[in-house]
């Protein structure tokens, strides 16, 4: 298990930067005293809704008697069409920078950070890697620390960069991503025929 691969690929799901835009759009109304006040807010409930899922999924995995392979394979399937989406993205611009009164939960702490996406990945890893909670939980708290910092930095990194770099840095993203979701489809498929063709 490496610490290191699980956290950039967490990293990629949550998409901090392809979510600035969204933030930006929503926390708009507010002062950036409130706007940090918001962003610490979401992102610590965001953060224990990820936990939730990394010591709790896999059992709900196990007590609905899905494999580690049909979860590896299936998850490598869900991040491939999240990662096609980052690099051809389909939707209107405004579709999903609709204004919130009270941004408390939702969107921002769910889906926007802690997304199914997210979420999937989290059972995923934790059933492959039962003996690495450690690791696992440690890679929860650096990329929820990175996604945060962006977050808070949303503005200036708008203002630095410019919306069209950071659609570039998205859809880079996205291509990285693709490889990771078809070495977890292939290690899925791996994985099942050596569970069912025993040496």
């Amino acid at each position: 298990m490496n610490i290191y691969a699980f956290t950039i690929t967490l990293i990629l799901v949550m998409d901090p930067l392809g979510n600035i835009p969204i933030f930006l759009s929503i926390l708009k109304r507010f002062s950036p005293r409130q706007q940090v006040k918001i962003i610490l807010r979401e992102s610590l409930i965001a953060f224990f809704v990820l936990l939730i899922f990394l010591f709790f999924g896999r059992y709900i995995m196990h007590g609905l008697h899905i494999s580690t392979a049909a979860l590896s394979v299936a998850g490598g399937i869900i991040l491939f069409i999240i990662s096609i989406r980052m690099i051809f993205p389909n939707e209107a611009p405004s579709s999903r920078e609709e204004e919130y009164d009270e941004p408390l939960i939702v969107p921002l702490a769910i889906p926007f950070t802690a997304g199914p996406s997210a979420l999937a990945t989290l059972v995923l890893f934790a059933s492959r890697y039962p003996d690495h909670t450690a690791i696992l939980f440690t890679g929860v708290v650096i990329a929820c620390i990175i996604f945060t910092i962006i977050m808070l930095f949303s503005r200036y990194l708008m203002n630095l960069l410019g919306k069209r770099v950071l659609i570039a840095f998205e859809r880079l993203m996205g291509m990285i991503l693709t490889t990771i979701a078809v070495q977890m489809f292939l290690s899925g498929i791996l994985s099942y025929i050596h569970n069912t063709n025993p040496a």
